[in-house]
C-alpha cells in the first residue's frame, strides 16, 4: 500500500522536529515540589502527603450542599436507560444541569459559578457519571479542558469577564485539538488562523471534538504562519460556535458513551477577534498541557464512580447467586475478583482525593500525580468492569433492556465496559501518557546530562554536561543505597491492629530500586532511552502502582484518625498493597526479561507483508474508503449538525 501524500497544508514534520514542539510546550521548571517526581527519583517523600490534606469547613459545606441537590436531581431527573436506548441527553435534562448550576462547578462564584473545589469537583462527576457517563463526560469537557479552565489560567481579565458567566449559566464549551490526521503528534497541525487586521481567519477541520455537536463556545488550537509582527506557532482561540464559516458536520456515534454529543466541525475563513486569542501566539500547546495537568482528574474521578458501582453489584448479585450450596462470592475463584475490586476501588479514590486536595493546596507541583490518576484510574477501572461481567457470567454480556424485558433486574454490567473503554484513549492514550510521565519521571537526569546523550552537541557542551552530571550523580547514587524502609520500626504511626507500615517501608525501598533501574537503562541506552517504550511503560507502571499504595496508606490512616471506617480502611488498604506488590515485582522482572527486541523483529516483518498468509480465510466487513478522511480546507458541502441547547 502506498503511503499517504501529505496535503499541502499539513506541515511535514521529521521525528526529531515533532519531539522538539512536544518539549517546546511542557513545564520546563519545578518551582513547587512533587511527591511522584521524587518517588522516582528514588526519594519517598511521605512529608508531602502525610497527614492527608484537607479543605476548609468552609469548602467543604458548600461542597455537601451542592452534592445533595445533584443527586436529587440524578434520581428524579435522569433516566440513564433513556439516554443508552436514544443515544442523546435529553435537552431538558441538560438546561436543569445548567439551571442547577453544574456547568459552572469549577467556576468562581463572582462569575457566577459555584467556586467548588477540586474535590468536590470530581465529587460531583463521580455522581453524575454514575447516573450516566455521557453527563459526565458533557460536564468534564466543558470545564476540564473547555474554556473555563483555559481562560482560568492564561486569558485576559476582559476575556474572564466577558466568557465565564456565560459558561456558568448557559454557554456550554468545548475543546478542539485533534484533527482526521493529527492526534498525539501536534507538530502537524493543519488548522490555521492567518492574521488579517486585528482578527485572525481560522480554516481547517476538527475531530472528535466532544461537545462540538452542542456547544456555544469553542477553544480551538490552530497554527498562526510566521510573518513580520507575529510570532506564530500553535495558538488558543476562543470561538463562537454560531459564527459565519463553522459547521458541525457529523455527529460521531461510539462504542460506547452513545449519548456523547461529539462530531467533526469544519471552519471556514472563520474570522475571529484577535481579542479572543488566549495568551499569546506559539503558547496554545502549554495552555493545553498546562490546563491538562488537573483537568485530567476528570477521568478517574468518573472511573472511581464505575468502581463504586461494580463493587456494589458485584456485593449484591454475588449474595443472591448460589452455586452448589453457596453464594457464588464464597467460591475463592468469585471472591478473589470481589477482592480486586473492593481493594481497588478504595485506592482509586485514594488517589484522585489525594491528588485534588494537592491541586486545591496548590502547594506541590501535580502535573506527575494528575496524570498517573488518569493512567491508573482508566486502566484499573477497566479491569474492574471487566471482572464485574464475569462474575454476572450470561447475565454481564446480556444488555439492560434484554434483562429487563425477561424479569430480572436491568443491570447495565456490559454498557459499564463500553462505557470505561474511552477512558484508555481520552485526553491522552495509554501509551501516549506513559511516554509523557516517563519523559517528567527523568527531567532530574536530562536537566543534568541531556546534552551528553544529544547527538546534536558538540565536544565542548557534552563535556561541559558531563562535568555536571559527576557533580549531580556522586551526590545522587549514593543516597540510594540505604534509607527508611530498611529499618524494622519505620513508619510505626501506621500500625493500628492491622499493620500497614511494612507496605510503607516497601515502597522506600522499591523507590530506591526503581531510581536505580532508571538511572542503569539511561547509562546503558544513552539517546536511544526514548525508543525503548516498553521498559518506559514497566517504570511507569511500577511508579504508578507506588503511588496507588502511598495514596491508600495516607488515606486509610485519615480515615482511621477521624473515626471514619478505620479498621474496614486499614483492611482494604493491607489487601491492596498487597496485590500492588504482587504486580510491581512481576514488572521488575519484565524490566529486563521480556520479548520486546523479538516484538519488533515481528512488527517489522508484518508491515513489510511477511505474514499477510496467516490473514487468508476471513471475510473483511469493512468498506474500501480511505483510512483517514480528507480534511483539505475550504467550505462545507454538508448541512450543520450543530444544535444548541437553548
Amino acid at each position: 500500500m502506498s503511503a499517504v501524500p501529505e496535503s499541502p497544508s499539513r506541515p511535514a514534520v521529521t521525528e526529531r522536529e515533532a519531539r522538539q514542539v512536544a518539549e517546546a510546550a511542557r513545564e520546563q521548571d519545578w518551582r513547587k515540589p512533587s511527591f511522584a517526581k521524587e518517588l522516582f527519583l528514588g526519594r519517598f517523600r511521605l512529608d508531602l502527603v502525610h497527614p492527608h490534606p484537607l479543605p476548609s469547613d468552609e469548602e467543604a459545606q458548600r461542597g455537601e450542599e451542592f452534592l445533595a441537590k445533584l443527586r436529587d436531581f440524578c434520581e428524579t431527573k435522569i433516566d440513564g436507560a433513556r439516554i443508552e436506548r436514544e443515544a442523546r441527553i435529553p435537552d431538558e435534562v441538560i438546561t436543569g444541569l445548567k439551571e442547577l448550576g453544574a456547568l459552572g462547578m469549577k467556576i468562581d462564584t463572582k462569575y457566577g459559578g459555584l467556586g467548588l473545589t477540586q474535590v468536590y469537583y470530581n465529587k460531583a462527576l463521580a455522581l453524575v457519571g454514575s447516573a450516566n457517563p455521557a453527563l459526565g463526560a458533557l460536564l468534564s469537557a466543558h470545564q476540564s479542558i473547555g474554556v473555563p479552565q483555559p481562560l482560568k489560567l492564561f486569558g485576559t481579565q476582559e476575556q474572564r469577564d466577558t466568557f465565564l458567566p456565560r459558561c456558568a449559566r448557559t454557554d456550554i464549551s468545548a475543546f478542539l485539538l485533534t484533527e482526521p490526521d493529527v492526534g498525539s503528534d501536534p507538530a502537524r497541525l493543519a488548522t490555521t488562523a492567518v492574521p488579517d487586521g486585528d482578527h485572525y481567519v481560522l480554516d481547517g477541520v476538527k475531530l472528535w471534538t466532544t461537545n462540538g455537536v452542542v456547544a456555544d463556545l469553542l477553544v480551538v488550537m490552530a497554527r498562526v504562519p510566521r510573518s513580520e509582527g507575529h510570532r506564530g506557532g500553535i495558538t488558543a482561540f476562543v470561538v463562537e460556535a454560531a459564527s459565519e464559516g463553522v459547521t458541525v458536520e457529523n455527529r460521531n456515534a461510539f462504542m460506547g458513551l452513545r449519548g456523547l454529543e461529539n462530531g467533526v466541525t469544519r471552519f471556514h475563513r472563520v474570522r475571529v477577534p484577535a481579542a479572543h486569542r488566549i495568551g499569546e501566539e506559539g503558547q496554545g500547546l502549554k495552555i493545553a498541557l498546562t490546563t491538562l495537568n488537573t483537568g485530567r482528574l476528570s477521568l478517574p474521578a468518573m472511573c472511581v464512580g464505575s468502581g463504586k458501582w461494580c463493587l456494589k453489584i458485584a456485593r449484591e448479585w454475588s449474595a443472591a447467586r448460589e452455586q452448589w450450596g453457596k453464594p457464588v462470592a464464597l467460591h475463592e475463584a468469585v471472591g478473589s475478583k470481589i477482592a480486586f475490586i473492593a481493594a481497588t476501588t478504595f485506592a482509586l479514590e485514594a488517589v484522585l482525593d489525594l491528588s485534588s486536595q494537592m491541586a486545591d493546596e496548590d502547594r506541590n507541583d501535580i502535573r506527575i500525580e494528575a496524570a498517573l490518576a488518569k493512567l491508573y484510574g482508566s486502566e484499573m477501572a477497566w479491569l474492574m468492569a471487566d471482572e464485574l461481567v464475569q462474575i454476572r457470567g450470561g447475565r454481564g454480556f446480556e444488555t439492560a433492556d434484554s434483562l429487563r424485558a425477561r424479569g430480572e433486574r436491568a443491570v447495565p454490567a456490559e454498557q459499564i465496559l463500553r462505557d470505561l473503554r474511552i477512558n484508555r484513549i481520552f485526553e491522552g492514550s495509554t501509551e501516549i501518557m506513559h511516554l509523557l510521565i516517563a519523559r517528567e519521571a527523568v527531567d532530574a537526569h536530562l536537566s543534568v546530562a541531556g546534552d551528553l546523550i544529544d547527538p546534536d552537541k558538540s565536544l565542548t557542551e557534552k563535556a561541559r554536561a558531563g562535568a555536571g552530571a559527576g557533580v549531580f550523580y556522586a551526590k545522587w547514587l549514593p543516597k540510594l543505597v540505604a534509607g527508611p524502609g530498611q529499618l524494622p520500626r519505620s513508619y510505626s504511626e501506621f500500625r493500628h491492629g492491622i499493620d500497614l507500615s511494612p507496605h510503607l517501608r516497601y515502597i522506600e525501598r522499591t523507590s530506591r530500586k526503581l531510581a536505580r533501574c532508571t538511572f542503569y537503562a539511561m547509562s546503558r541506552w544513552q539517546g536511544r532511552m526514548e525508543t525503548k517504550q516498553g521498559f518506559l511503560g514497566r517504570i511507569v507502571d511500577i511508579g504508578a502502582e507506588l503511588f496507588a499504595m502511598s495514596a491508600a496508606c495516607v488515606r486509610a490512616e485519615h480515615l482511621r484518625s477521624r473515626g471514619e471506617h478505620g479498621r474496614e480502611a486499614y483492611q482494604l488498604a493491607d489487601a491492596f498493597c498487597r496485590q500492588a506488590r504482587i504486580r510491581v515485582d512481576e514488572l521488575f522482572g519484565r524490566l529486563w526479561t521480556n520479548t520486546d527486541d523479538l516484538d519488533r523483529k515481528v512488527v517489522r516483518n508484518t508491515l513489510a507483508g511477511g505474514y499477510a498468509w496467516l490473514e487468508q480465510g476471513i471475510i473483511d466487513p469493512s468498506d474500501d474508503g480511505p483510512w483517514i478522511a480528507d480534511a483539505s480546507p475550504g467550505p462545507s458541502t454538508r448541512a450543520t449538525v450543530h444544535r444548541p441547547i437553548r
